[in-house]
């Protein structure tokens, strides 16, 4: 059983994205320069935002980071947005997920300039996504494939089953898993909280991604032996013997999963930490010009 060492992978990567951004810097180029948008105090979201503008400096990009109120309205957040899309120094930016309930992230999301969005959740990067053509992944499943990709994992005529059906991890995962090329070329399955016989389905894969958001959901009976387990999830549950009093856990129970697999990911440190260096990687694409020209 291999594990899939996130943390260790993005550090590598990091050391070279940092020595491409000495070869920009020593040849008078423009750094790259990613910004993050963070409505509110969520404990959370803070962490994250944290997270990426900290991995901005370790590789040597520019960073900004704009906060605004929880109680800022809409129209004070798009004008931030739209502020962003015409600063030409900004090559890509995000708006940390998720937003307050009074704020509609479909609208802000599609007013986020397609160049920009190094999140890839604009529908024309999903789109041309969908389609094979370049574009910003989303940085989860952009980890998660990168993942794969570095570990030699084999996909080719696999059977993957992708646990969960949202438009950042799931849907986009399991067309990525079913495109032509490596990773990919897999025979996928979506299921979801409404898939009946989940159970089963998810026994006869070779692959599986579960992004549910349920602590601990996939258990041994549900994994066949030498089965991939890449694990999505990163829940909070209570643990009076965790000196916290709590501990994180993924959508996966862990130790009694993992002794059946070929490869698995933890949590902490599995899929989390690429996460953040994909975004790294689409600032350094926006900067290049690499998608849109």
């Amino acid at each position: 059983m291999t594990i899939i060492d996130g943390k260790k992978l993005s550090d590598l990567i990091k050391t070279e994205i940092a020595a491409e951004v000495e070869k920009i810097k020593a040849s008078g180029g423009k750094i790259p320069h990613l910004a993050a948008v963070l409505v509110g105090d969520d404990p959370a979201s803070q962490v994250y935002v944290r997270n990426k503008v900290k991995s901005c400096e370790d590789v040597g990009f520019k960073s900004t980071l704009v906060r605004r109120p929880a109680d800022a309205t809409e129209e004070e957040l798009m004008e931030v947005v739209n502020q962003l899309n015409g600063d030409e120094d900004i090559d890509g930016f995000i708006v940390q997920l998720p937003l307050p309930k009074h704020i509609n992230e479909e609208n802000v999301t599609l007013a986020i300039d397609p160049k920009k969005d190094v999140d890839g959740f604009h529908p024309v990067n999903f789109g041309r996504m969908a389609l094979g053509l370049p574009s910003y992944l989303p940085a989860t499943p952009f980890g998660i494939m990168t993942m794969l990709e570095r570990y030699q994992v084999p996909t080719a005529g696999k059977n993957a089953v992708v646990i969960g059906r949202s438009n950042i991890v799931g849907t986009p995962m399991a067309i990525l898993l079913s495109r032509k090329g490596s990773p990919g070329d897999c025979t996928v399955t979506l299921v979801h909280s409404r898939t009946k016989n989940m159970k089963e389905i998810v026994a006869q894969a070779d692959i599986i991604v579960a992004a549910i958001g349920r602590p601990e959901f996939v258990t041994a009976d549900m994994v066949k032996e030498g089965a991939v387990v890449i694990d999505v999830g990163i829940n909070r549950i209570d643990d009076p013997s965790h000196p916290k009093g709590s501990r994180l856990v993924g959508d996966v129970a862990y130790n009694e999963v993992a002794p059946k697999c070929s490869f698995i990911t933890p949590v902490p440190g599995g899929v989390g930490p690429m996460t953040v260096m994909s975004l790294i990687i689409n600032t350094l694409k926006a900067s290049r010009k690499e998608i849109y020209g």
